[in-house]
C-alpha cells in the first residue's frame, strides 16, 4: 500500500503490460500441439509479476557514477612549468631588486635564527588553515556559509579574525599557552572563511599554492639579503594601497549590477593591484622581522615569532586568493 501511495501510476503501468489471454488463443490455434491452459496461466502470471516488480523498480535503479580520471601527464607538465616559473621569478627578482647586497658580511646568526623561527610559524599557520578548511568543508560548513547573508559573514569573520589577532598581539610570549591558543583560533577563523575555495579544482588550487609560494619565496629572499632597513620606507605607501584594494573588494556589494565598467575596474584593482600591494608588503614584513630581531638582540623588545608570522600569513592568504581567481578566470576564458 505504501508503494502505491508513493507511485500511483506504477499499478496502471503494470496492468497495461499484462498480456491479454483472448488475443493469445488464436495464435496458438495454428500450432499442432494442444493448448495447455495451466502453462499459459502460469506464464502469464509470471510475466505480470515481473512487469509489476519492474514498474516499481525502474526509477530506483540508478546508473553508476563514473569518476573521471585526471590526466596525470597534463598535471605533471603543468607542475613542471609552474616550478620553472617559480625558479625564473626567484632569479629575476633577485637580479632586479637586490643589486645592493648587505655590506656587513651577511646575515648575523641571531637575525637568521629569528627569521627561521618566523618562517617556521608561518608554515605551521598555513598548514593549520589548510587542515581546518578541509575538515570544515567536509562537514558541510561551506554550503551553510554560502547560503548565509554576505554582510553577516563579513561582520562575523572580521570580528573573529581581528579579535583573535589582536589578542595574540597583546599576549606576552611568556604566556605561551594563551598565546598559542589565540593564534590557533586566528588560523581557524581564517579557515572558516576560506573553506568554500575547496569547491574549486584541486589542480587549480595546487597551482595557485605553488605560484604563491614561489612569489613569496623570491620576495622574502630579496628582503632577507638586501641592505638593512632598505625597504622599511614602504610602510606608508603599502597602507594606502591596502585601503584602496579593500575598498575595491567591497565594490560589488555596494555598486549596482548596471555599473559594469566601474565593477570591471574595481575587479582589476582588487586582483592585480592586490598582487602588487601584498608582494610589496611581504618585502616590508621580512625586513621588519630582521629589524625586530636587532631590537630584541639589544633588549628593547621581546622575541615573538608568533606575532611576526601573522603578517606573513595574511600576505600568503591574500596572494593565494588572487592567484586562484586569476587562474580560474584564465580557465574559463579558454573554454
Amino acid at each position: 500500500m505504501a508503494f502505491v501511495l508513493r507511485r500511483p501510476l506504477a499499478l496502471s503501468t503494470a496492468l497495461k503490460q499484462i498480456p491479454n489471454p483472448s488475443s493469445a488463443a488464436p495464435i496458438r490455434a495454428f500450432h499442432n500441439s494442444p493448448i495447455r491452459s495451466k502453462d499459459t496461466f502460469t506464464s502469464a502470471f509470471t510475466k505480470s509479476r515481473a512487469s509489476f516488480q519492474n514498474a516499481f523498480r525502474r526509477n530506483y535503479m540508478q546508473q553508476p557514477y563514473r569518476v573521471a580520471r585526471p590526466d596525470t601527464g597534463n598535471l605533471k607538465q603543468k607542475l613542471l612549468v609552474g616550478a620553472g616559473l617559480v625558479g625564473a621569478t626567484l632569479v629575476a627578482t633577485n637580479l632586479l631588486f637586490n643589486r645592493e647586497t648587505r655590506e656587513d658580511g651577511g646575515m648575523p646568526p641571531f637575525e637568521r635564527k629569528y627569521l627561521n623561527e618566523t618562517f617556521l610559524h608561518t608554515g605551521l599557520g598555513i598548514g593549520i588553515i589548510g587542515v581546518a578548511a578541509r575538515a570544515l568543508h567536509q562537514s558541510g560548513w561551506s554550503y551553510r556559509l554560502m547560503a548565509t547573508n554576505p554582510w553577516m559573514v563579513i561582520g562575523i569573520s572580521l570580528a573573529a579574525s581581528i579579535g583573535t589577532m589582536y589578542g595574540t598581539f597583546a599576549t606576552s610570549p611568556d604566556n605561551y599557552i594563551q598565546k598559542y591558543a589565540l593564534w590557533t583560533g586566528f588560523n581557524v577563523a581564517q579557515a572558516a572563511v576560506l573553506s568554500p575555495l575547496l569547491f574549486m579544482q584541486p589542480a587549480l588550487l595546487a597551482r595557485a599554492g605553488l605560484y604563491t609560494l614561489g612569489m613569496m619565496g623570491s620576495i622574502a629572499f630579496v628582503g632577507a639579503t638586501a641592505k638593512q632597513d632598505k625597504y622599511l620606507y614602504l610602510g606608508g605607501p603599502i597602507l594606502a594601497g591596502v585601503v584602496l584594494v579593500a575598498i575595491s573588494g567591497f565594490a560589488p556589494l555596494i555598486l549596482p549590477a548596471t555599473a559594469t565598467r566601474t565593477l570591471l575596474w574595481s575587479e582589476n584593482i582588487f586582483l592585480w593591484g592586490g598582487l602588487g600591494v601584498f608582494g610589496a608588503k611581504t618585502l616590508y614584513d621580512v625586513q621588519k622581522v630582521l629589524y625586530h630581531a636587532r631590537m630584541a638582540e639589544r633588549g628593547l623588545i621581546q622575541r615573538d615569532a608568533v606575532n611576526e608570522s601573522i603578517s606573513l600569513e595574511l600576505d600568503f592568504i591574500n596572494i593565494f586568493i588572487r592567484m586562484v581567481q586569476i587562474l580560474g578566470m584564465r580557465g574559463n576564458n579558454r573554454k
